[in-house]
């Protein structure tokens, strides 16, 4: 049974009810001075605890989404993402990158959609993919959310929008299907007619677990921002039917996925030139999950800090939201506010926000809708 099975969480919760009701019934019969019952009474309490404690692990587990498998919690097998070739950098000069790969399938998941229907012309469908880069070498796993209208006849020769989603870290993609609901807010926002059917290649932020890349290039190591700026899509394009034309592109995600998404298309807005950062910050984390992303290279580390790019560097011509709490949220909305203050032409920044919330899926959710809606209405209809 895998760690976040409601079977594994039934069976810890029975457990731990059973070690408290066996503690208190045994209890009269461990009350004496000798050593074997001084000995059984520690072995009850640190049972009941490990008890208890597991369970409320594991729930806070499945609620959170920390850790995917016991693979994921234990750190073993190897169905991770990992880098798999030299860096890009590391190419000898002229060399002709491998042919592109295209998605290889694992698997469907389940649309979370109004009446349970799972027909791909009604609600749409969800791949489990695996997006393996030619250009950086690194592989990670994906589900790419295709709408009803891609499997339906009049759509047969249409090219739909694509917008590559992310999540925090470490948290897992499937996130953003099993808490957030992509796919099926964006099929509701569909069929109000609030959004053009888009393909959504929904992703971690970084592509070299367990270390927290803040989707940058790092010096001979993970190429993660190529990863996801040139790999990304041209696998989407390759695989589906999507546009190739930029303003059709757009990326959004959630915490660190939200700092990547705005960071990404201010630094290749030909590629992404519409994102959405939801309470997203402004400067790349450096602490014991990063390692030394810049090695040294104050340049890089400003480059990768959001505000200076603003105040230093020719602003892009981009389209980006800015989604958050006005309170609950430590110094997000007072950070939001300087940022979009900075903001000058071609750039453009909008802001969506609910009156409180904190940095959880509870404040995201209430963002999504809305966020989705503004992203879709930016992305070029082909």
């Amino acid at each position: 049974m895998g760690l976040t099975s409601h079977s594994v969480l039934a069976i810890a919760v029975v457990a731990a009810i059973a070690a408290m009701a066996a503690t208190v019934w045994g209890w009269p019969r461990l009350a004496r001075t000798n050593v074997p019952a001084v000995l059984g009474r520690i072995g009850a309490l640190l049972g009941t605890q490990v008890a208890v404690l597991c369970a409320i692990g594991l729930a806070a587990n499945n609620y959170f989404a920390f850790y995917s498998s016991w693979d994921d919690l234990l750190g073993t097998g190897g169905t991770g993402p990992v880098s798999v070739q030299a860096a890009a950098e590391n190419r000898p000069a002229g060399a002709v990158p491998p042919p592109v790969v295209k998605a290889q399938l694992l698997g469907h998941e389940k649309v979370d959609a109004p009446g349970g229907g799972q027909d791909p012309q009604q609600v749409g469908q969800i791949q489990s993919v695996r997006i393996t880069g030619s250009a950086t070498g690194l592989t990670t796993e994906a589900y790419v959310y295709l709408p009803p209208q891609y499997f339906q006849p009049a759509f047969k020769d249409r090219r739909f929008p694509a917008a590559v989603a992310l999540t925090g870290f470490p948290g897992d993609a499937k996130n953003l299907i099993t808490r957030l609901n992509y796919p099926g807010t964006a099929l509701q926002l569909v069929q109000a007619g609030k959004m053009r059917p888009t393909v959504l290649v929904l992703m971690r932020p970084s592509p070299a677990m367990p270390t927290d890349t803040e989707c940058e290039d790092v010096a001979g190591g993970a190429q993660a921002e190529s990863y996801f700026t040139k790999d990304v899509p041209r696998v989407v394009e390759a695989s589906y039917r999507v546009s190739s034309e930029p303003a059709a592109w757009g990326i959004i995600g959630n915490s660190t996925g939200g700092y990547c998404a705005l960071k990404m298309a201010m630094r290749h807005p030909e590629v992404y030139p519409t994102a959405v950062s939801v309470s997203g910050y402004y400067k790349a984390a450096e602490d014991s999950t990063t390692g030394d992303l810049f090695k040294g290279s104050a340049q890089r580390r400003n480059e990768a800090d959001l505000m200076w790019r603003l105040g230093h560097l020719p602003q892009p011509k981009l389209a980006a939201l800015l989604a958050g709490p006005l309170a609950g949220d430590g110094d997000y909305k007072k950070q939001t506010d300087a940022f979009q203050a900075a903001v000058r032409p071609p750039m453009t920044v909008g802001q969506a926000t609910v009156a409180q919330g904190g940095h959880n899926f509870k404040t995201w959710t209430q963002l999504l809708p809305p966020s989705l809606e503004w992203l879709g209405q930016h992305l070029a209809a082909v």
